[in-house]
């Protein structure tokens, strides 16, 4: 093949791509452009490594996993050598290595040196994790034979409160979960606050119409909770959560209670609440200017609504579903 004055690198790999694929020269994957190109006889072609003495005395051989050096891999595999693959534009590392098991049969050794299909070890799956049935490739159809039971529904502990925010229709789906009596725990939700303090004041202001004295509803608020009211009807935690950024007074954690039109923000401690309250004061969601201030100040109306199994403030199992 001749080349012309002053041509490129990429004009050369052109030039050999067209002449492969006019020739019939070229084997699958085709066509060959913009590829490491297979062609016809690359196997046999790779047999000849064998007779070289650097391959003979190497124990660590490195291998690119482009498709006519299959069968260079396969001669280190069953050399007994360790082959080093790197990994496809590096997303994972610089290499995979590559270990057959113990007694491992030439088939077994041909997979190994193939970029088709590799099995997970046991040890890596985790009870969300959904195994496949079958594998499509371009030249056969694989049964996996796999008898690992399918998850049987959301695995809400693996969700995080990040996640329900970015995904609505998590927080349908874990709402009627919740109504059926199932844990839909998530995986950083706090939990609920010593058992001897929910079931005092709390659950007492719930039984019944009448609220407790004002100043027992203040004490059971802690100084380090933020009281924001007057919601529009139709707001959305993620749109609280962004105007609390903007404001630089993102809480620790945010009890959502949108059908009572409010939200409850929890700080470090009663500085950082008393800091909130100043930063957030002229707040606007939508066309309703929020009341904020601190908790303890509320009335009680404003904290405990008289329904029964309506959160408290200071429950935490009120935390909002982010």
């Amino acid at each position: 093949m001749e080349l012309s004055a002053g041509v490129s690198k990429q004009d050369i790999r052109e030039q050999i791509w067209d002449y492969m694929e006019s020739q019939n020269l070229a084997d699958f994957p085709r066509p060959v452009h913009h590829r490491i190109p297979n062609f016809k006889g690359s196997y046999l072609a790779c047999q000849n490594i064998k007779d070289l003495e650097v391959f003979a005395r190497m124990q660590e051989v490195k291998v690119d996993p482009d498709k006519p050096l299959e069968g260079v891999r396969l001669l280190a595999l069953q050399s007994r050598k360790t082959l080093l693959v790197p990994t496809p534009r590096l997303r994972t590392g610089l290499f995979n290595k590559i270990t057959p098991p113990p007694g491992a049969t030439k088939d077994i050794l041909r997979k190994c040196a193939t970029s088709q299909v590799v099995d997970i070890p046991e040890a890596l799956l985790e009870d969300h994790d959904l195994t496949v049935d079958y594998i499509l490739t371009p030249t056969r159809v694989i049964a996996t034979g796999c008898e690992r039971p399918k998850p049987a529904g959301i695995i809400w502990s693996k969700i995080s409160c990040e996640m329900m925010e970015k995904i609505p229709v998590l927080r349908s789906l874990r709402s009627r979960e919740k109504q059926a009596g199932k844990d839909v725990s998530l995986q950083d939700e706090p939990r609920d606050l010593d058992a001897s303090r929910l079931q005092t004041a709390p659950l007492r202001a719930l039984r019944g119409p009448q609220a407790l004295p004002l100043a027992t509803q203040r004490e059971d608020v802690p100084a380090d909770t933020v009281y924001v009211g007057n919601l529009p009807r139709d707001a959305r935690v993620s749109e609280l959560k962004t105007a609390l950024r903007a404001r630089g007074a993102a809480p620790l954690r945010l009890s959502w209670q949108g059908p009572q039109r409010r939200a409850f923000l929890h700080y470090p401690d009663a500085a950082s609440a008393q800091q909130a309250v100043s930063c957030l004061q002229d707040l606007r969601l939508g066309a309703n200017s929020l009341r904020v201030a601190l908790a303890r100040q509320q009335r009680p109306s404003d904290l405990v609504d008289t329904r029964p199994g309506e959160p408290h403030p200071n429950r935490r199992p009120a935390v909002a579903d982010l």
